[in-house]
């Protein structure tokens, strides 16, 4: 039997639409300097697509730092210097064009991020118009996104929300930049386009 053709859209937004990794990248590698450590991008790469408290424990665990800064420390203190970054966000290349043509086209768009409501707010303060496009969006503080990735919840609940879902998850395609999420959208029986930073590419090679 032939698949399902695709009909739905869903869209990562950090690294993906949005160049924001790089100031979690930023303030992550200024902790970190602190203790004499240095942040690379296998351990991002574990962190990445994570709820906030999980992505902290693997941070202090993984970097050796826990028995001086606890997890929920960490996120206090690095909230306070990405809450001044995110508004500086920037649209990634090709983003825009690519939300507006498949709105054009009428194909059904949507955001399923990780990223919480005060964050969302502050990383698209500068692309309100563009992410307006999207027929709804799923947050990581949404009550129906139980866990993190790589657990399909997120994009189970993006589903579900369009007009006349819950729909098939065969003909959803996601678009995605990290490994756990892209794992997320294949558990959730969806089909992913990874698009990868080059950096996170070459841990792969």
């Amino acid at each position: 039997m032939a698949k399902p053709s695709i009909s739905h859209v869903v869209f990562d937004m950090d690294g993906l639409l949005l160049d924001t990794e790089k100031f979690y990248t930023q303030v992550q590698e200024i902790i970190l300097a602190r203790y004499n450590k240095t942040f690379d991008w296998s351990l991002k790469a574990k962190m990445m697509g994570m709820k906030a408290i999980e992505a902290a424990r693997v941070f202090v665990n993984e970097t050796g730092i826990s028995d001086s800064l606890s997890a929920e420390d960490f996120l206090v203190e690095r909230e306070d210097m990405l809450r001044h970054l995110f508004p500086s966000s920037e649209l990634m290349p090709g983003a825009s064009r690519l939300i507006k043509h498949l709105h054009a086209k009428g194909v059904p768009i949507c955001v399923a991020t990780g990223s919480h409501k005060r964050h969302f707010e502050l990383k698209t303060q500068r692309h309100v118009e563009l992410f307006s496009l999207m027929h709804h969006i799923v947050l990581g503080d949404d009550p129906e996104v139980k866990r993190g990735k790589p657990s399909p919840d997120i994009f189970v609940a993006a589903a579900n929300r369009f007009e006349g879902g819950p729909v098939d998850p065969q003909k959803v395609l996601v678009y995605e930049d990290a490994p756990s999420s892209v794992l997320a959208a294949k558990n959730a029986g969806m089909s992913v386009v990874m698009v990868p930073d080059p950096r996170l590419d070459s841990l792969y090679d």
